[in-house]
């Protein structure tokens, strides 16, 4: 039998032996049993599919009645890193990328900042509805005020989310942090032109950055080329111009012409500073100023 012809409940009783021998090593019937409080016969049954399906990744010791991950073991699912990791960390299940019966030694920074779930419902209903919403939100220029808004994405830029949007009072995108909304309301006034997602130029226009080893700041560049898994010696990212201060920000990449910035912390540069020149939101990048361009 083909994965693809597999029925969903099979597939998650199967990513869950899968993930068993990955990451713990063995598995046992019974925890299958458990696990999805089904019977023996059931489990064995998946066992055998399994094996049908990866013949080599597994072997049964019959003293502790265990299947345990073998040399040849390749993963039936595919496991993504940063996926599975940020569940591990955060005991989240979903049957098919983390497993959440076993106490697993991954942990994640505390976030400081959690949007309201009914906030954040409604900007979605916005977005995926093509709705306008009349918000409150509190501005650190402004103080408190109502906002009309034309929300199409939500954003996570490593800190804090955001609802990146068509500002009317403005008449420009801007992105507004999530937890500075306080209430969102439905309009039914339809989406004018020029308030679209494709008409917010920053968040179309794609940037290709190239980031290296800091050339004054790291003695060993191997280490920052095994942290980041660049390609000889390069990390080659294509960003949205929207969202290129958030990760210059985030990662401390100098972006100053000459790779002045001093400090531990700066061990990235940008190489290619001028694929910057017309992005937006770019004050918050580490060394950048835009009138170097002009000179």
């Amino acid at each position: 039998m083909d994965w693809k012809e597999l029925n969903y409940a099979q597939k998650q009783r199967l990513a869950y032996i899968d993930f068993k021998l990955l990451f713990v090593g063995h598995v046992t019937r019974g925890e299958v049993v458990n696990y999805f409080g089904q019977g023996l016969s059931s489990a064995s049954r998946d066992i055998t599919l399994y094996k049908e399906l990866r013949p080599k990744n597994m072997e049964y010791d019959s003293r502790d009645k265990r299947y345990y991950q073998t040399p040849d073991f390749t993963p039936l699912v595919k496991h993504d890193a940063k996926k599975t990791l940020a569940k591990l960390a955060n005991q989240i299940s979903d049957g098919l990328d983390a497993i959440t019966d076993i106490d697993f030694p991954v942990e994640a920074p505390s976030q400081l900042n959690i949007p309201d779930i009914f906030i954040v419902a409604r900007l979605i209903q916005s977005t995926v509805n093509k709705r306008a919403v009349s918000i409150i939100y509190t501005s650190l220029n402004s103080g408190s005020g109502t906002r009309e808004i034309v929300p199409h994405s939500i954003v996570d830029n490593g800190l804090r989310w955001h609802v990146r949007a068509f500002d009317r009072k403005s008449s420009s995108f801007r992105d507004f942090v999530i937890t500075r909304v306080s209430k969102v309301t439905l309009l039914d006034t339809e989406v004018n032109r020029g308030e679209d997602k494709l008409d917010d130029h920053q968040w179309m226009r794609m940037m290709p950055l190239r980031l290296v080893p800091h050339p004054e700041n790291v003695k060993h560049p191997t280490a920052i080329e095994l942290d980041y898994g660049m390609t000889d010696g390069v990390l080659e990212l294509n960003v949205r111009a929207a969202m290129a201060g958030y990760l210059l920000r985030r990662w401390n990449v100098d972006c100053t012409p000459d790779a002045a910035l001093q400090g531990a912390e700066y061990q990235l540069w940008l190489e290619n500073r001028q694929t910057l020149y017309g992005a937006e939101n770019l004050a918050i990048a580490p060394g950048y100023e835009p009138d170097i361009e002009n000179k």
